[in-house]
């Protein structure tokens, strides 16, 4: 029994042994270890009560997905933010006297961390403004994928190699963004068609639009629709404008199915597709030709 309270009483005069100062406040060995135990349980439970909202009482609400994320995040940093500064003062750390230190952080930020800060202030305003949300597919800059996270620092995107790309939320702020979903699932594309010049037009046209109606990834309304769109070198250039809401994410696909039906159907129709051709011209003069020697081949 004695053995246990002198190791207590020990163990005590090591947790209150002063490490350093800060005005009229001793930091201990013991107030280190309180804050770090808390601040761990702050951000622990911070993190739990986020996927708690946003897997639970949330889903009861109108909110979509990023919505619902938008919200477990805040509520995360404001709860972290909070628990951090009641620690510090129920550990009796005087805040008064960290003035110099908070200049000298600020100035540090000012310098080095200033693309950090304004991640996480870009990320705040996509969270607020939502110009993308988790699950649309976006383009910014040389990166094309669907929006799967919203972090502090940067947006995961995943394109359709299965590779996540972390994109800086500055980027979404400075740079400009495709968002593919912003107004809806339903998106146009166009898949340029060319044929020999001497085809019948109008039945290309109508091979196209019965090919994209016999799709069933292809909308019915907006309905399908041919454009002419130019005369070109070796043939006359089409342009088939489909609307789909199932291969949003997956275009590559759509255009490949298309393209499959197209040559299948053309070279059923005898419609002919163009290939580079030239014609020469000879307006006058004397054209004079020469045949290489049998000898001069053998040598080679």
């Amino acid at each position: 029994m004695d053995v246990v309270t002198a190791t207590i009483e020990w163990l005590q005069e090591m947790l209150q042994q002063p490490l350093l100062s800060l005005g009229n406040a001793r930091i201990t060995l013991g107030t280190v270890l309180y804050v770090v135990l808390i601040v761990l349980v702050i951000w622990v439970g911070a993190a739990w009560l986020q996927r708690w909202l946003t897997n639970g009482p949330l889903l009861r609400t109108r909110l979509d997905a990023s919505g619902r994320h938008a919200v477990g995040t805040l509520t995360r940093y404001a709860i972290i933010l909070i628990g951090l500064l009641v620690v510090v003062q129920t550990a009796g750390i005087d805040l008064t006297t960290l003035n110099v230190l908070a200049g000298a952080l600020g100035l540090g930020i000012g310098f080095g961390l200033q693309t950090i800060v304004a991640n996480f202030i870009a990320g705040l305003i996509i969270m607020f403004e939502r110009p993308i949300k988790i699950g649309d597919r976006i383009v910014v800059g040389e990166t094309e994928g669907d929006v799967v996270s919203i972090g502090a620092r940067g947006t995961t995107v995943v394109d359709n190699d299965g590779i996540a790309v972390i994109v800086p939320n500055l980027k979404f702020i400075t740079e400009n963004v495709i968002n593919w979903k912003y107004s809806g699932n339903d998106v146009r594309f166009k898949i340029p068609v060319s044929v020999a010049y001497g085809s019948d037009a109008h039945a290309v046209e109508a091979a196209l639009l019965k090919i994209a109606k016999a799709n069933a990834d292809v909308l019915d309304n907006p309905a399908p629709a041919v454009r002419m769109m130019e005369f070109g070198d070796n043939g006359v250039h089409f342009e088939l404008r489909a609307w789909t809401r199932t291969l949003t994410n997956k275009k590559g696909v759509l255009f490949s199915n298309l393209n499959f039906a197209i040559y299948e159907a053309f070279n059923a129709e005898g419609i002919s597709f163009p290939f580079p051709q030239r014609d020469l011209h000879v307006k006058g003069g004397t054209l004079e030709v020469r045949t290489r020697p049998a000898t001069d081949a053998a040598d080679d």
